[in-house]
């Protein structure tokens, strides 16, 4: 039988609340699924998100692009994903994180498959604007979905499983280029059939979620008590008797204090106002050494002199650094501090990146390119845990989709501002803009960041 928790307050014990419940439980069968599922679901939104930028000098050579348009197709998916971050996570607070999860991805699955039939730049361009608003709340539903249902001591090893698993698309998406980009099968050109792919994984994954559960912790925000208790009684039964598990027996109202409609302005009230500040800077700046190299490595490897097919099968083997980099935070992010690790591989992301720069050889090129996207996704894992632990359950899905969105914006800029940088001056003189941003943020997460490693995330509201 369960261990039944209470907590005593002026004398009078009370039911341990949804939300200390969740924490204090061990990992279960349900937490792995949840898991599992997420991080497929996640896999397609990196091949999704890496497939343009991968791609264009294809695109730009079947096309006849000239640089305006480049640009358009490189934001395009960006600027959708601006306003899927701020729409969806608004839905996922209102209605439900699994209702807003099987919205995002019925729309970048349609409008991705309808940008492989593009017979010219303005059908791409607007496919993938479109596209990019179901693709632009994924991490953000991703994120908020797993904070809330993961125990406090686990949440940031889960987390950062779901997204070794998410980040094998990014080599997948190198590799498949590589592999099809050459070739016409059933007469259709290679690169309309990444398009397909990536539209039929995200088809099956919303089938597959179609089976989530909902969020205790978000039910119980809701005032939805008496489905929240289900769940978690259901949770609870899956561990075993002989296992100290801190939960059964109810809740309090702790969770469901403001079942009020969530509202943008709330992320600016006192005791919220310094830590959205730092996440907005924190995610306009992290998109410059993340994106920077990922969308725009084969024009990079353009400009040091390599042909298409070589510049896509050395950023293929690149890719690779992705889901290692992820699989190598595990053991490490519920044992630092969140804040500092974001900085450490901050910093080895811009070392790394000017290492890449002044590569004069395709085994420099390759080595370095790798070091980078692995400390990038250390960089990227912690960042989503980080990022999922500000703020109240209430409002988690529309603060954390508004900071989101504002990263998805400066994505959408980076063509406009490191392709003439890179065209002008080089590799060198780009790969030190990147330095410089990676260290203002650097500054930024450690001078105006909490410290959050281990601890409830129904305490941001307080912290």
């Amino acid at each position: 039988m369960l261990e039944t928790a209470k907590a005593v307050s002026g004398g009078v014990s009370a039911p341990a609340s949804i939300g200390a419940r969740l924490d204090r439980m061990p990992i279960t069968p349900t937490h792995r699924r949840l898991t599992l599922v997420v991080g497929v679901g996640l896999l397609f939104d990196t091949f999704e998100n890496n497939l343009s930028g991968t791609i264009a000098k294809v695109l730009q050579s079947d096309f006849g692009f000239g640089a305006n348009e480049l640009k358009l197709v490189l934001a395009s998916a960006f600027i959708g994903q601006f306003f899927g971050s701020l729409l969806l996570g608004r839905i996922a607070d209102r209605y439900g994180r699994r209702r807003a999860f099987l919205i995002n991805l019925a729309i970048y699955s349609v409008f991705s498959l309808l940008g492989a039939f593009s017979p010219n730049a303005a059908w791409l361009i607007a496919t993938r604007f479109l596209a990019g608003v179901g693709i632009g709340a994924e991490q953000t539903l991703s994120d908020t979905y797993l904070a809330d249902v993961l125990p406090a001591a686990k949440r940031g090893r889960f987390i950062a499983w779901a997204y070794t698993l998410a980040f094998c698309g990014v080599p997948a998406v190198g590799f498949a280029a590589l592999w099809l980009v050459p070739l016409s099968p059933l007469g259709v050109d290679g690169w309309r059939w990444l398009f397909v792919i990536g539209s039929l994984g995200s088809a099956v994954v919303w089938i597959l979620r179609r089976r989530l559960i909902e969020s205790p912790r978000w039910l119980a925000s809701a005032g939805r008590e008496a489905e929240a208790e289900l769940l978690v009684s259901r949770m609870e039964a899956e561990v075993p008797s002989a296992t100290p598990a801190a939960v059964a027996g109810g809740y309090t109202r702790e969770e469901a204090g403001d079942a009020s409609r969530p509202r943008l302005r709330d992320v600016l009230k006192p005791g919220l106002r310094r830590r959205t500040l730092m996440l907005w800077i924190f995610c306009a700046l992290s998109v410059v050494g993340y994106y920077g190299f990922g969308a725009l490595a084969p024009q990079i490897l353009a400009a040091k002199g390599y042909g298409i097919v070589a510049g896509l099968g050395y950023t293929a083997l690149s890719f690779l650094g992705y889901p290692i980099g992820s699989a190598l935070s595990i053991p490490v992010i519920d044992r630092v501090e969140r804040k500092t690790l974001v900085a450490v591989s901050a910093a080895a992301m811009a070392g790394a990146g000017l290492g890449f720069a002044h590569a004069g050889s395709a085994t420099l090129v390759v080595v370095f390119g790798c070091v980078y996207t692995l400390c990038s996704n250390i960089f990227s894992s912690v960042s989503h845990v980080y990022l999922s632990e500000q703020y109240p359950t209430a409002i988690r899905a529309t603060a954390s989709g508004a900071a989101y969105s504002l990263s998805k914006l400066s994505a959408a800029a980076l063509p406009f501002v490191l392709l003439p940088v890179l065209q002008a001056y080089g590799p060198g003189a780009l790969f030190a803009v990147i330095a410089a941003a990676m260290a203002v943020l650097t500054v930024t997460v450690l001078a105006l960041g909490d410290r959050t490693t281990g601890t409830s995330v129904d305490g941001a509201r307080s912290r």
